[in-house]
């Protein structure tokens, strides 16, 4: 019985982490290899603009992707 409460509480903990933030604009500061989604009308609908941070000296990495419904959540991008 501990081992089933144990696992019920741990899915609960677990599943709301796994959704991804959707911003609305592309964030100034991005850690080298992080990744942020940006709502960007120019990648067409059902499709997010993928952006990567990189090091210092190289271009950030940018590539539209689809994202299902369950993944994604609407967020504001704070400065």
């Amino acid at each position: 019985m501990r081992i089933l409460a144990s696992v019920v509480i741990s899915l609960f903990v677990t599943l709301p982490c796994s959704a991804q933030t959707i911003l609305k604009s592309e964030p100034l500061v991005l850690a080298p290899y992080e990744v942020a989604f940006v709502q960007d009308f120019s990648c067409g609908p059902g499709r997010v603009l993928k952006v990567t941070g990189a090091i210092r000296g190289l271009h950030r990495r940018k590539a539209c992707v689809v994202l299902s419904g369950e993944q994604a959540s609407l967020a504001i991008a704070t400065p």
